[in-house]
């Protein structure tokens, strides 16, 4: 990235919507930034953005050109990927909360890793920070296993479970409060939170971890009923979606799936507005990181946390070199549902 001493960094922001507008909002009193264009589906659509003046374009090479930085908000592993791989080559940062392309697309944008231009804080427990500890500090310790609560939308529906509604209804109330998309298959089937793991996997354990070796382990929540929460519930621990990265006979195994936490346990009750990750190291012992999970402020904080990082022209989070030393193993703490 290169700018003139002195002048406003330019920005392209891809995608106003809940995050994009928290975000834009936040961006209009600042003036060491310009935000040169926003990519939207709809220009002429009402939108509450902190100013008026702002270049809202359909064209997505309009919306990149003359940015030295890209914003990608919009989702997803189409026309979002497209945009963020073509600005990486041309030499321009890009600042994304987009957990399924990194997932699934890690080798592409391993290039742009080892050089700095990537920076994805938003892509995992919103602006609750995962990546950076992960990706930095705790990798100072030999790594023992991962567990984490990564999506909000089971663990609202677990609670609702419990509460005796059934899989449908506890579905359709998460729909109606915005907990859960139109199609809820990403969420309830374990996916999202793949997605997340995926990323702190490789970040933290095994750089070579792939999304099918990933995928191959999830097992989401449509089995459970509010019989079977409840009787985990009576037997005093509390159920939530748990994603785990551990040692099994010589191999770090990413792991999703409902399970049965004892009373006690650091993830147990976070409720749905909040992620958390228990991460076990030899030198570290047990460190617990919790907090917001998604929200447009939330998530448009992690966003500017990384922005600031680009603007001091400090790199973004650098791959793991080499996979961690695999330990004889840890006995599991949950019981499967």
């Amino acid at each position: 990235m290169t700018t003139v001493a002195g002048a406003a960094t330019r920005l392209a922001v891809l995608g106003a919507g809940t995050v994009g507008s928290a975000l834009l909002r936040r961006l209009s009193a600042r003036s060491d930034v310009e935000v040169n264009g926003v990519l939207v589906r709809d220009a002429n659509r009402a939108r509450d953005l902190g100013s008026s003046s702002l270049n809202l374009v359909t064209d997505p090479a309009r919306a990149v050109e003359g940015a030295d930085v890209v914003v990608e908000l919009l989702g997803g592993t189409g026309l979002a990927l497209e945009l963020m791989l073509e600005s990486l080559a041309a030499g321009r940062k890009v600042i994304t909360g987009n957990k399924a392309a990194l997932a699934e697309h890690w080798d592409e944008f391993l290039p742009y890793l080892r050089q700095g231009q990537l920076y994805f804080e938003a892509a995992v427990m919103a602006g609750t920070p995962a990546v950076a500890p992960i990706a930095s500090v705790l990798r100072g310790s030999e790594p023992l296993r991962l567990d984490a609560v990564l999506n909000g939308t089971c663990s609202f529906m677990i609670g609702r479970l419990a509460d005796g509604l059934s899989f449908d209804e506890a579905l359709a109330e998460a729909q109606e409060l915005g907990y859960a998309e139109a199609d809820p298959s990403l969420d309830v089937g374990g996916f999202d939170a793949a997605h997340k793991l995926a990323i702190l996997g490789r970040l933290a354990f095994d750089p070579e971890l792939s999304w099918t070796t990933v995928k191959a382990g999830v097992r989401g929540i449509t089995g459970l009923t509010p019989e079977s929460v409840a009787e985990a519930v009576r037997a005093g621990g509390s159920v939530t979606l748990l994603c785990s990265i551990e040692p099994v006979d010589g191999a770090w195994v990413p792991r999703v799936r409902p399970v049965q936490l004892p009373a006690g346990h650091e993830l147990g009750g976070l409720g749905a507005d909040r992620n958390g990750f228990v991460f076990n190291g030899r030198h570290s012992g047990k460190v617990f990181v919790s907090g917001p999970g998604a929200g447009g402020d939330s998530t448009a904080s992690a966003v500017l946390g990384d922005l600031e990082q680009a603007l001091a022209g400090r790199a973004g989070p650098a791959p793991l070199a080499r996979a961690a030393t695999v330990p004889s193993g840890e006995p599991a703490e949950v019981v499967e549902l």
